[in-house]
Order: structure tokens, then sequence, then C-alpha cells
């Protein structure tokens, strides 16, 4: 298991699009191997981000409400807090 995903159950307002790809494409390249994409990973790897982002995206849909939301906040979020 990579412990480095990010929970996007349970978020308050739910996880964005944008949020979602970006789990998706990390998960991709943890599970790929990849640290960089080439001219010949980048179609493999463009396929399996938008088949785990819509397995996401309908997972999300269909899970219960989280009782309690996760521990820590997404990536994106913090970043789009930081001051500029």
């Amino acid at each position: 298991m990579c412990r480095n995903i990010t929970v996007l159950r349970g978020l308050e307002p739910a996880a964005t699009e944008q949020e979602i790809y970006a789990a998706a494409l990390q998960y991709v390249r943890k599970v790929g191997g990849l640290t960089g994409l080439s001219s010949a990973t980048k179609p493999a790897v463009d396929k399996a981000v938008a088949a785990v982002a819509a397995a996401t995206t309908e997972l999300l849909a269909e899970l219960p409400d989280r009782r309690v939301p996760p521990a820590t906040e997404p990536p994106l979020r913090r970043l789009a807090r930081e001051p500029q």
C-alpha cells in the first residue's frame, strides 16, 4: 500500500475532479515505477490515469459518508491555502 496516496473520501467540500486526477496520477506513477513521463510512457499513463480517476469517482459516489473527516488535507488544498 502506498502510504502517500491522498484520502479523498469524507472531504468537505467533496473531492474535486482535479484532486481525483492528481491522486490517480500519483497511484499510476507509483505502481508503474515512473518518476517522469516520456513520449513512450505518456499514452499508457494517460489511459491508466483516466481509468483510475473514473473508478475513483464512482467509488467515492457509492461509499457511505464518513463519520470523521480524513486526518490530513489533500496537497492541492494545502497549496491553494498557502500565501503567495
